[in-house]
């Protein structure tokens, strides 16, 4: 349940975004502040919500759905005239994206509807749920990376949905990171969970709605699946080339530079690596106590990655791995975001830290996020990491052709992006 003290309401936010935005560009037009690329939550409003007519509604989202103006896709669906919302569901962080544990259920307080949490005691919509429910909606902002939870739960409504034989409606959002690079290697079969829902590469380069799509047909899920499209994405785009505002999706998750680096940086969360949480650059900084960073950090710039360099420094995260603990480690700098290879930057620092440090570096445990048997023994036997994503192009290259039937934007290049 939200806390009033702490927290605005979605329509308190919007209403201080239009005048901050108003304040800012006083002689802007409308038009002006109307970013390059539209979202779903958008094209659905200027159809008056016809889809949705005389539907019962369940809309799965966070604080991520927002419209141009700054508007709540909760806010928009409940005044609507042409539906009906009368369920929330929230995914991992909760409605407001500020938690760190399990949900809980509860009421919003601006519209009186219950929550119903996705990631609480259940991880699925269950039947009592949607009782009642004529369609779902999804409106999430997701990042790119296959183990971002906001692609299961999505995974798992289009099953609910299909099981109760209700349409699910995707309102799709762009893919941050762009939609032509494609970075291996694919999960093995045997190792889905919550974070890996089906086999899929590390960077997928598609966008939600694209995924749903993939999911509903690779995994025969038999959804009646709608996804109302963006409008002026193009595959290369990365994020701060829409127009539209940045909101952390998650906690940790603050910028664009360090949604480029989670692919491959967060190989190393499970280990005993900081990878900065509980700093002021989550993802953008790893580090542990028996790491000398000036040592990493040469290592790492000899390998001529692209696209990134890397420079020592000491710090002491206040929560997760190494808590309070002075840790040294290296930070990532971009040098040319068309050319960084993320998962090739993330295997390099899992490679370089095997190598320089094999009795403290915990790397059985990058398995898990990993989710390949196959990489894991070649970068513990010494493959170096180029290698290892060649290894990996067979089943890569299968990826990219079956990928192409699920795409919405135009063609993706064949989905190579940079060779490793």
């Amino acid at each position: 349940m939200y806390n009033r003290r702490r927290q605005l309401p979605m329509t308190t936010l919007a209403g201080t975004l239009s005048v901050f935005l108003a304040l800012a560009l006083p002689h802007a037009s409308a038009a002006d502040l109307t970013p390059k690329v539209l979202n779903g939550i958008d094209v659905l409003r200027r159809q008056g919500f016809s889809p949705l007519a005389g539907k019962r509604v369940g809309l799965i989202t966070n604080h991520t759905g927002l419209a141009a103006d700054g508007s709540s896709t909760i806010d928009l669906l409940f005044k609507s005239k042409a539906c009906k919302l009368v369920a929330l569901f929230s995914p991992e962080h909760g409605i407001r994206g500020a938690v760190e544990e399990a949900v809980p259920s509860g009421i919003d307080e601006a519209t009186a509807l219950p929550i119903h949490s996705l990631y609480g005691e259940t991880r699925r919509p269950t039947a009592e749920m949607l009782r009642g429910l004529d369609a779902l909606v999804y409106d999430i902002q997701d990042v790119g990376a296959r183990f971002y939870t906001y692609s299961t739960t999505l995974a798992y409504a289009m099953e609910a949905a299909a099981a109760a034989r209700i349409p699910i409606f995707v309102l799709d959002r762009p893919n941050p990171i762009g939609g032509i690079a494609v970075e291996g290697p694919m999960l093995d079969a045997d190792k889905t969970s919550f974070i890996g829902y089906m086999p899929l590469p590390l960077r997928h380069a598609m966008t939600v709605g694209e995924l749903a799509r993939y999911f509903n047909a690779e995994n025969r899920i038999g959804a009646e699946l709608h996804v109302v499209p963006l409008e002026g994405w193009k595959r290369a785009y990365f994020f701060d080339e829409t127009e539209q505002l940045w909101v952390n999706p998650s906690p940790n998750m603050r910028s664009l530079t360090a949604a480029l680096f989670y692919p491959g940086v967060c190989l190393l969360e499970a280990t005993n690596v900081s990878v900065g949480r509980g700093t002021e650059r989550p993802f953008e900084i790893i580090g542990a106590p028996w790491i000398e960073p000036r040592r990493l950090a040469a290592a790492l710039n000899s390998a001529r990655l692209p696209g990134v360099r890397f420079v020592p420094l000491v710090f002491t995260p206040t929560a997760s791995v190494h808590r309070g603990s002075r840790c040294g480690g290296v930070a990532l700098v971009l040098t040319n975001r068309s050319e960084f290879a993320s998962v090739l930057t993330g295997l390099a620092l899992v490679s370089t830290l095997r190598a320089l440090y094999p009795g403290a570096f915990e790397i059985d445990k990058v398995l898990r996020l990993l989710g390949n048997q196959k990489a894991l023994d070649a970068l513990k036997s010494g493959a170096a990491p180029r290698a290892v994503l060649r290894a990996a192009e067979p089943q890569l290259e299968a990826f990219r052709a079956r990928r192409q039937r699920a795409l919405l934007y135009g063609a993706a290049s064949g989905g190579k992006g940079r060779e490793p």
